[in-house]
């Protein structure tokens, strides 16, 4: 066994520190009455669009998933349960691309290359986080006032040089060439030859541009739904804001729970939630409880893998080989 890295304490500690912080100052007896009178149907109703918002990212990830050899391709089936699951998992893993991770190296178990398996789970990352960004300037248009915020523009613009980047090393022979001399200064062997592999895999999208767009536009959708359940949380809790305001605040606050700072999001989504709802008039303890309502969403969404791994796990995975 491992003992935990210094970083992973320390966001350990920042994400306890920072939700008792905010719980604290938010009034906990406060919070605690309006999450206990929360409307439960309401709440229902979320959790339909959360499993609905699930199901349309497998389905962007088994798009992706076309560049692959039919022959080599996995049955939808078994990539549903492989999404599934390493959503789960990923839930309970330090790192916010924990569950890609997990995905990736599942994928590889099933004959698929190494590097075509990361590179689909690169992808589905990338244009995901570009729905988000794409979301977010958006909803800057019903919230002006956010357009000039320092904290607002660093988050943007760090996004957008990310996705940027990505797509550059997709769609750029030059800018892949340049990728490909950076890895000849690697060590050689493995990591050497994974990281060129890598790189081809990802040039293969370069002319997928249909897939591309079906995802991306699965990917707003994702990002629609992911508002509506804000709206049905604030709804469950008594919160008037209108839902102009959650299509404002909602896409930033997700951009601000992919920071790697704690662990999966929690503490900076609840400093997010009371930060952004306090512009829309909603009272601390109100914020506070529609973010943890938000975070236990995303959980619950996660269940079905969890169903799946007590039920299958990765038994299936053990005794093959990775391919590069």
């Amino acid at each position: 066994m491992r003992s935990p890295s210094l970083a992973l304490v320390a966001r350990l500690a920042v994400a306890a520190g920072l939700t008792l912080l905010v719980f604290w100052r938010s009034d906990p007896s406060a919070v605690v009455r309006a999450a206990v009178g929360a409307d439960l149907r309401y709440i229902a109703i979320a959790v339909l669009l959360v499993l609905v918002d699930r199901t349309l990212m497998a389905y962007r990830w088994l798009v992706l998933l076309g560049p692959i050899a039919h022959a080599s391709r996995p049955r939808a089936g078994v990539v549903m349960r492989i999404f599934f699951v390493s959503t789960f998992v990923g839930s309970f893993l330090p790192a916010s691309i924990g569950g890609d991770a997990v995905r990736a190296y599942s994928l590889a178990r099933h004959n698929v290359p190494a590097a075509t398996s990361i590179a689909s789970v690169f992808m589905d990352r990338i244009l995901g986080v570009l729905s988000l960004l794409l979301m977010a300037v958006a909803g800057l248009g019903l919230a002006r006032d956010l357009a000039t915020d320092p904290i607002v523009l660093v988050a943007l613009s760090v996004t957008l040089g990310a996705c940027v980047a990505a797509l550059a090393l997709v769609f750029s022979a030059h800018v892949a060439s340049v990728g490909r001399r950076l890895c000849e200064r690697l060590p050689a062997g493995r990591v050497h030859r994974g990281a060129g592999h890598l790189i081809d895999a990802v040039q293969r999208y370069a002319t997928s541009h249909g897939d591309l767009l079906n995802v991306l536009a699965a990917s707003l959708a994702v990002q629609v739904l992911r508002v509506a359940q804000g709206y049905c949380l604030g709804l469950s809790l008594g919160i008037a804001a209108p839902l102009g305001a959650y299509f404002a605040f909602i896409p930033l606050i997700l951009l601000v729970m992919l920071l790697p700072v704690t662990i999966n999001g929690i503490g900076t989504s609840q400093a997010a939630f009371v930060w952004f709802f306090a512009r829309a008039a909603v009272a601390r303890p109100d914020a506070f409880a529609l973010s943890v309502l938000f975070v236990a969403l995303g959980i619950v969404g996660n269940l079905p893998g969890g169903f799946l791994y007590l039920t299958q796990g990765f038994s299936s995975y053990r005794g093959r080989s990775l391919r590069t």
